[in-house]
């Protein structure tokens, strides 16, 4: 049995949170693999079923006890027994983790959603530095390649498929035509180029409303949408701790009955939601990974808007999606490397054609979500956990 320890936090709310738990869940019977959590496991972070919960528990207990080994050398380095599976941000860098414990692997393998394509040179060699660095897209393994990096694979996240598939709508919202938008705000996932196409659609289509799953903890993110000068300043609440962003809507000219926020909801209560959908919006400007939740729409056989760049990539068909096609290049730190092309700016003229174009061919909507749903039959947390099982046993 080989022991792992996925070094990020485990969650229902967040992408990084979801990866870890549904690897933890696809582990916690598997005779190989003896899974921990470095981070401390909060349970209100933790929504699904008692029996997804039961099969939780050991890990659970392993983490536990690993965090209260770790709280007892804070501040100091501590060797494991086995590989460390260590989530990587833009820099590359490796969290200390909780009680700044710096925590070293047999080996470290990095996995990494960068969405950042300009790297520097310090950054390059902390990931050359990794006898392995899995990437959650086809796009970030190019841009490393382009580097001239080779200790590098791909492994796609995964869609719970028992949760996210095609399913009868129980028409709550009657005869309203619903256009979803999910991801946390900042100006990489584009939401200000969606208020700005959906103003004008909704101008035409009064029973048009927009939904929003845009809930974020990170305000600063938010605060990155106002780069654009496409949509109206980003407004917060009193102590500037959160965005209000019906107030956001209402000033880029969308009426209070045409939005619908929905907050933070744990990823296992998605489904039921999205299937209501009539279509899902993402002109999202760059993705490291392939967009869990654009993965999770298509899954439930909504039919999507992609925009054709980045990580959307290993997404994007014809015949699956409706993709973004006139992509601008992005300047400055989004900008492509090598042969590879980097951020790509979304057009509001195309993306309202489009939507017109889904509420005026429902048939060819309806045909292109199943296709997208018969694409993410097979890019499952299942999937997903094998490929990682497969690269744990394989390390030296």
């Amino acid at each position: 049995m080989r022991r792992v320890v996925i070094h990020w936090g485990i969650s229902s709310f967040f992408g990084w949170g979801v990866y870890g738990l549904n690897l933890a869940l696809h582990w916690a019977r598997d005779p190989d693999i003896q899974a921990f959590g470095s981070f401390p496991i909060q349970e209100s972070q933790i929504a699904v079923d008692r029996l997804r919960r039961l099969s939780l528990d050991e890990f659970v207990g392993r983490s536990q006890w690993l965090g209260e080994h770790l709280a007892a050398r804070s501040g100091k380095t501590v060797g494991l027994d086995g590989p460390l599976l260590a989530a990587l941000g833009n820099d590359f860098r490796i969290s200390p983790g909780p009680h700044q414990v710096k925590l070293e692997g047999k080996p470290d393998v990095g996995v990494v959603f960068f969405e950042m394509p300009q790297l520097d040179a310090e950054t390059i060699e902390r990931a050359r530095a990794f006898p392995l660095i899995v990437c959650g897209s086809t796009w970030n393994e190019q841009i490393l390649r382009e580097y001239g990096l080779t200790n590098v694979t791909t492994v796609i996240q995964g869609i719970d498929q028992s949760l996210f598939h095609p399913a009868p709508r129980l028409g709550t919202m009657g005869d309203r035509f619903l256009i979803f938008s999910g991801g946390k705000l900042e100006l990489r996932k584009g939401q200000d180029l969606v208020v700005a196409a959906f103003a004008r659609f909704a101008a035409r289509h009064p029973e048009a409303m927009l939904v929003t799953a845009w809930h974020s903890p990170w305000v600063q993110f938010a605060r990155t949408l106002d780069q654009s000068g496409k949509a109206a300043p980003i407004p917060y609440d009193a102590a500037g701790k959160a965005v209000d962003n019906r107030a956001w809507a209402k000033a880029n000219g969308i009426p209070d009955h045409q939005f619908l926020d929905l907050g933070a909801v744990p990823n296992a209560f998605m489904p039921p939601i999205l299937r209501e959908m009539d279509v899902a919006l993402f002109p999202n400007r760059s993705e490291g990974g392939t967009n869990l939740v654009a993965m999770e729409c298509m899954a439930c056989g909504v039919p999507t808007i992609l925009s054709a760049n980045t990580g959307h990539m290993d997404l994007v068909d014809d015949e699956r999606c409706y993709p973004l096609t006139r992509q601008s290049p992005v300047a400055g730190a989004g900008a492509g490397v090598g042969d590879t092309p980097g951020w790509g700016e979304s057009d509001v003229d195309e993306i309202v054609d489009t939507l017109e174009w889904i509420h005026a061919d429902r048939a060819e909507a309806r045909r292109r979500g199943l296709a997208g749903a018969d694409f993410l039959s097979s890019l499952t947390w299942g999937h997903t956990a094998a490929r990682m099982k497969r690269i744990v046993l394989d390390l030296d």
